[in-house]
């Protein structure tokens, strides 16, 4: 078990700029000692990994251009030109 003392609690209050009560040190000390002893525990357990994960793999695929009918859209339009949606202009030129 990993031993936390009085003055790394301290010191760690200090770099954090956490004012201490005298009572709230021996319980922080307890509750660290138990956080690094979780952390010891997690670390020494070896993980196996069956397969590569493929989480962080891309998946790449053809770009296929395929023709679309724009009028269902906007037939939808309270306003329109030619092909396009006529918008309310937001930038001053």
């Amino acid at each position: 078990m990993t031993k936390v003392s009085r003055e790394e609690v301290l010191r760690v209050a200090k770099i954090s700029d956490i004012s201490l009560r005298e009572e709230e040190i021996q319980p922080l000390i307890d509750r660290m000692e138990q956080v690094l002893s979780y952390a010891h525990r997690v670390a020494e357990v070896a993980v196996d990994i069956a397969e590569p994960s493929t989480k962080n793999i891309n998946v790449f695929r053809k770009d296929l251009v395929v023709p679309q009918e724009p009028e269902r859209i906007l037939a939808q339009a309270p306003e329109r030109a030619d092909d396009f949606f006529v918008v309310p202009m937001i930038l001053d030129n």
